[in-house]
Parts: structure tokens; sequence; C-alpha cells
């Protein structure tokens, strides 16, 4: 590898069976200890802001240890805010609201992975299990909107984990918070994995009858076993079409997101994504290149070497080649994309199928006009 992978808890040894390096206590790549089927991550890394951790070191350790409850926790908060501003300009959007912290949806590539450490959790398995759930979502968002000096400006939903992730089964707080918007005609944006959004068409509908709502679906792959290990408890691909579908016939303007694209992965796959996409009722679609920022290039490197022995390698080596020797890149405007050669055919694609199948034609955008505080008579603009 061209960039070594160096942490106080993770340090590389070489594996005798294939030569490819592994973690301490990742034994399972010798079969020696059970695949965590149904989640992305297979550990926990350190949390760079806490100075101690519990680990345990030997299997046959003689001192007391509790093993980590396997199932999802939902931690129940009240929030400060709910409204971020997002000062990146990669990302397509100014704002955003989290109702949750964390995402049960385990996609072992996600950058949110590392904003869990803030909460004091591993970005690792502790991101999937433990899920902050943000339960005046709503009461802050309203607070927000009746500000004054507040201009409409479009807000996007899930703009760091999924909105429609396991959690809104129970809590309802992202129907919640398209409850407020359609109430004040605040313009926003939705991009889900997960095809419960179809439990909001109704309100979503009237929303789409004012341009104040746009709705994206991330697809990565077609090929079911990837997606199972990848991203191991999101939507399949006919579901997220199906959810393309029936949007798309209820008037919700719809695309698709493609990201990350992984090169030796996915990548070949972009055309056929975007033509079932285009075929199912999608008008506009965006892709992003695989970073491994943070803790995610450990996570995803075990999980590379775990699921694709074969590949592992050449996959690591490619990402490496568009990320100027690293797997990661902090550069606004090329970030989110890459460079070089396999970046630049990946570019290539999107715009030629994209052109092909009539995607991104001519101008849109959610209409700010009719935004009003309830109470108020007349319109802000």
């Amino acid at each position: 590898m061209q960039e070594k992978l160096r942490q106080d808890h993770y340090k590389l040894i070489p594996q005798k069976n294939n030569g490819s390096p592994v973690s301490p206590g990742m034994e399972n790549l010798t079969g020696t200890q059970e695949y965590l089927s149904g989640r992305g991550a297979q550990f926990n890394t350190r949390n760079r802001f806490l100075k101690n951790e519990n680990v345990k070191e030997h299997s046959e350790a003689v001192d007391e240890w509790v093993e980590a409850d396997a199932g999802t926790h939902y931690r129940e908060q009240e929030a400060k805010s709910i409204v971020n501003k997002v000062e990146s300009p990669d990302v397509g959007m100014s704002y955003s609201v989290n109702p949750y912290a964390g995402c049960e949806h385990g996609c072992i590539y996600c950058y949110a992975r590392n904003v869990h450490e803030y909460w004091g959790y591993s970005a690792g398995l502790d991101f999937e299990r433990n899920i902050i759930v943000k339960v005046n979502a709503a009461k802050l968002l309203r607070q927000f909107l009746v500000r004054p000096e507040w201009d409409a400006t479009p807000i996007m939903m899930s703009g760091n984990t999924d909105c429609y992730q396991p959690a809104e089964q129970k809590y309802r707080l992202t129907r919640s918070l398209l409850e407020v918007c359609n109430e004040f005609n605040q313009p926003a944006g939705i991009l889900t994995k997960n095809s419960r959004i179809l439990r909001d068409k109704d309100l979503l509908q009237e929303m789409a009858k004012k341009k104040i709502v746009s709705a994206m679906v991330s697809i990565t792959s077609f090929n079911e076993e990837l997606r199972r290990v990848m991203e191991p408890r999101t939507a399949t691909a006919g579901q997220k079409l199906k959810v393309i579908s029936e949007l798309s016939a209820a008037g919700i303007r719809t695309g698709i997101m493609m990201g990350p694209m992984i090169p030796g992965l996915n990548d070949h796959e972009m055309q056929r994504i975007m033509k079932a996409a285009r075929d199912n009722g999608a008008t506009f679609t965006a892709y992003t290149f695989i970073r491994l920022n943070g803790s995610v290039k450990f996570l995803f490197y075990d999980w590379l070497n775990k699921n694709f022995p074969d590949r592992a390698g050449k996959v690591w080596h490619l990402i490496e080649q568009s990320h100027g020797g690293k797997v990661s890149d902090s550069r606004w405007g090329i970030r989110m994309k890459g460079e070089g050669p396999v970046a630049k055919m990946i570019a290539d694609q999107y715009k030629k199928y994209g052109k092909l199948y009539g995607m991104n034609a001519g101008e849109w955008s959610l209409n700010r006009n009719l935004f009003c505080r309830p109470g108020q008579q007349g319109k802000l603009f």
C-alpha cells in the first residue's frame, strides 16, 4: 500500500495464509471468528476524542469482561439545535437537518461514521448500534423557521445520516419535520436508501404540488450480494426502483444518487443504474467517488479484505490512484469526485449516460416564494 494505515489500536500485521495485512483481533480472516452478518463494520475503531478505552486483548483473559449487546439501541436526546449550516460547496446544499445520529443501515463507506465520535461512540459498530434520536427535532425546526432573518433557503433532510432509517418506523421524526415544512411552505430535499419514504407519499405529494419538495434515492449497485455486505440494512435495488416509480407517478420530482462509485466494485454499473432509474421516472442524478476519511479507512480496509480478498489490493490501489496516493482528499471541488484517469473515466461515463438518458435536462429549483410563517399574512418574497 502507498498509504500506510497506522493507528494506536490498529497496527497491521501480515496474514500468513494470503499475505494480506490485517489488524490484531481480526482473526476471522482465517476463520477463527464469526463474521457479523447484517453489519457493515466488524469492530469498533478507537474514538480519537477519548483518552481511555476498554478492550479485550485475549479471548482467554481471566479479568471480568462484559460483551457489548449486539442489538440496536435508541438513545433519546433533547437536542439543542437541528438545522446545520453546510460549509462544503461539494454537496449541493446550504443547510441540512438530521433527526438521527448514527445509522442502522450500516453502509461501510459512510463518511458520517466519523461524526459519531463527537457523541462519545466509535465510528465502527457503535455507529450502527447506538442511534441518537433527537426527539424534539420538529420543535427545534419550528423555532428556527420563525426567526425573522430566515429566507426560506432549501433544507436537505439526511445531509449526514438517513432520515428514513429503521428508527423512523418508531419515532416518525422525519414525518413531523416534513409537516412543519409543509405548514411553513419551507422547501426541502430528501435523500434516502429506505423504502419507508413511501409511507409519507401523501404528505410529499401535497408538498410537490407547491413545488417545495424533491426526493433522491441512493442506488449503488444491482448486485444483491454486494449490496447485502456493503450496505446491509438498506432497501434492495428493486425496492428502490419501486420507490422511484411510485413517487414519480405521484407527481413528486425524484432522482438518484449513485454514491459512492467504487472502482473495481460497482463503477461498471453506472449505465445500468441510470437507465433503470430513468425508466422508472427519475429525472435527475448525482454521484460521488469513494473517499475514506478518518476512521472509515480502517473499517473499509478490513471489510474489503474480508469480503473480497481476491481483489482487495486492486480496489484499494485504484482508490489511492484517484486521491493522490491516499484514500481520501480534503480539497473542496476534488474530494467528492477524485482525480486521475480512473476518476476521469467515471466522470466521463456519468456525463455520457446522463445525456443519453435525458437526465438533468433543463433548469429546476424548489419554490421559495410561498414561504410564510403561520399566523402571518402575505408572502415572504
